[in-house]
């Protein structure tokens, strides 16, 4: 088979079973008599009948030939046989979020060759036949290749959709800087949304929505980062220093946006405080989209709802619905930014609200990035207490806010990965007061900054001690929980790494599960390659900004992990061309890089 057949068949394969199922399903109640059962097949012209108990519950199947075989040798009593007495039962069927290659998988399991395609209401909607799916296949294989191939479609189509919401969510800092009188950052906001928009119209014509693969998931989510990224250096040429060359002017933009949109929250600006009021606020939101979208994408690339019924383990037991997730979040975080907005007002950050809910924004974000560089040496100790408690709420897992409206606060497995965090940082944090030299507060507070990866400080961190430095690397390296806006290597795959020892030691391979081994492999990729691309890079800044490898590594570490922790490594002067790479390699980090190993080694997904 050629590789453009596979890929045709692959995509197909994961299609979802709605787009291919029969709409039209004869629906009867276990009391209906066989005689009328069959006058009703051949009524509308069926061969199957779905059914159902008294309350309207799925609970079996009847085809015509069951009709034929088991009522004709007792015809006669035909009027008091009921199809619940002729009936296939356990019924099997399937999620309407399911693709065909779980529908061929299923019926192939229960040697079967249709199955009843239920709602998310358990209700049913359709019935998904084997030999449809057949069809489907071969016309796929037999068509005639065109100018785009179908994943390529798929991969545009869910793009479009991406950018467009991405635009329309923009519309918020816009309007709050046409409010505040800001015609040059609402002007260059603006123009952002509608190339946004544009490309997202322009993406959905030539592509379609349909379910991805995890190379194609991927591709879909480094993408969606990157054009955010690309678009997003608009604003950024509006308001950074003139008199700059092309090439240094779109540097320092791509390096600023992709340094909001990933969360990295590293500043060029020596002075914020001198930035517009409103420009701060779309800094600020770009983390929070960036955040937060990152996460939702990643949830719908690669966890289609048909395989999240795995995460209930997440969610005290519950089936999870993405819709019901992500309102949920949404509005979760909504409250959160507005009680720590309101709280710092209270505590004496009275001066203007704006700046409030861009601290507020940056902070539940994890990304970092300040509305004025001295507002954290004014703060009362009441406040950095407050900026704490926010960083670790981003660092926690969505679920684990789930979990708040919840009847059941928490499930094991969520409790392990937050207690395991909070031991973590506990320790490190023991450790850094030690060995920091600063006031206790201070040594807390960064320590929460580096293991959140928020990267909020109050003065440079070059030339801490080697010890107190390695703290914070570590902290930052190993970052919050899965499904969180932190970044990092997570706390999840720390079980990983102990499974692949458990394996190491105990040497039975043959027991651990081929699934099991990729994410352990996976977990050590990463693992190697955070500190190597962090040497690396370390290693190009120590020569070219005539810094200590140390200070160097550190501000590396900070980048690739989107830790946004820096010792001032990195700034204006710094040349056009490393600035745009390090934008990447902050793009790579919000990935977890494993994404990136996703799409050139896709059998390692």
């Amino acid at each position: 088979m050629s590789s453009n057949t596979e890929r045709a068949v692959s995509y197909i394969l994961n299609k979802y079973v709605t787009e291919y199922m029969d709409k039209d399903v004869l629906i009867l109640n276990q009391n209906t008599q066989t005689r009328e059962a069959a006058r009703l097949l051949g009524r509308y012209e069926t061969d199957d009948i779905i059914v159902t108990n008294n309350k309207k519950i799925p609970v079996g199947i009847v085809t015509d030939e069951d009709i034929l075989t088991k009522v004709s040798d007792a015809s006669v009593y035909a009027e008091d046989t009921k199809l619940k007495e002729v009936m296939s039962t356990p019924l099997i069927t399937i999620n309407e979020k399911s693709t065909l290659q779980d529908a061929l998988q299923k019926m192939r399991d229960n040697n079967i060759r249709k199955l009843p395609v239920l709602s998310k209401k358990n209700e049913i909607i359709g019935m998904i036949i084997q030999s449809t799916i057949a069809g489907a296949i071969r016309n796929a294989t037999t068509t005639a290749p065109r100018i785009l191939s179908t994943p390529v479609k798929a991969v545009l189509g869910n793009l479009g959709f991406v950018l467009q919401f991405a635009g329309v969510l923009l519309l918020v800092p816009a309007i709050v800087a046409t409010v505040l009188e800001d015609t040059t950052t609402a002007t260059g906001i603006y123009l952002t949304t509608v190339l946004l928009l544009v490309t997202g119209f322009f993406l959905n014509s030539y592509g379609e929505k349909a379910s991805l693969n995890l190379q194609q998931a991927s591709i879909l989510v480094f993408s969606s980062l990157f054009l955010l990224t690309l678009f997003g250096t608009i604003p950024y040429l509006y308001v950074l220093p003139s008199g700059e060359s092309s090439g240094e002017l779109f540097g320092n933009a791509f390096f600023s946006s992709a340094a909001g949109f990933t969360t990295g929250g590293i500043s060029l600006f020596d002075e914020p405080e001198n930035l517009p009021q409103s420009f701060t606020f779309f800094r600020s939101y770009t983390q929070l989209v960036g955040g937060m979208s990152f996460i939702y994408l990643v949830i719908t690339a690669f966890y289609p709802e048909s395989k999240l019924q795995s995460m209930r383990g997440f969610i005290s037991g519950r089936t999870l619905h993405m819709k019901e997730l992500f309102s949920t979040i949404t509005i979760i975080f909504t409250i959160y930014i507005i009680i720590i907005a309101m709280l710092l007002y209270f505590f004496g950050e009275k001066e203007d609200i704006i700046d409030n809910f861009s601290l507020a924004m940056s902070t539940i974000s994890t990304g970092g990035f300040l509305p004025s560089s001295t507002i954290l040496d004014a703060m009362v100790w009441q406040e950095h207490i407050i900026l704490m408690g926010a960083m670790i709420l981003g660092a926690l897992p969505f679920t684990f806010h789930y979990a708040f409206v919840r009847k059941k606060f928490l499930s094991p497995k969520l409790g392990k990965e937050v207690l395991t965090y909070f031991a973590i940082l506990g320790g490190a944090t023991l450790l850094f007061v030690g060995i920091s030299g600063l006031e206790p507060l201070d040594s807390v507070f960064y320590s929460v900054s580096a293991s959140t990866t928020a990267g909020l400080q109050q003065q440079s961190l070059a030339g801490f001690n080697g010890g107190a430095h390695s703290i914070l690397i570590i902290l930052m390296i190993i970052g919050g929980c899965g499904f969180s806006t932190a970044g990092g290597l997570k706390i999840f795959r720390l079980f990983h790494l102990k499974n692949a020892i458990s394996m190491i030691k105990n040497r039975k391979k043959e027991k651990v599960s081929t699934q099991v081994k990729k994410e352990i492999i996976s977990t050590l990729i990463i693992l190697a390659l955070f500190p190597i691309i962090a040497g690396i890079t370390g290693a190009h800044l120590a020569e070219i900004e005539n810094v200590s490898y140390q200070d160097a590594f550190f501000e590396a570490v900070g980048i690739i992990t989107t830790g946004g922790l820096s010792a001032e490594v990195i700034d204006f002067d710094t040349d056009p061309t490393t600035k745009i790479v390090l934008g990447f390699l902050m793009i790579f980090g919000r990935l977890e890089i494993i994404a990136i190993i996703y799409i050139f080694v896709p059998r390692l997904s």
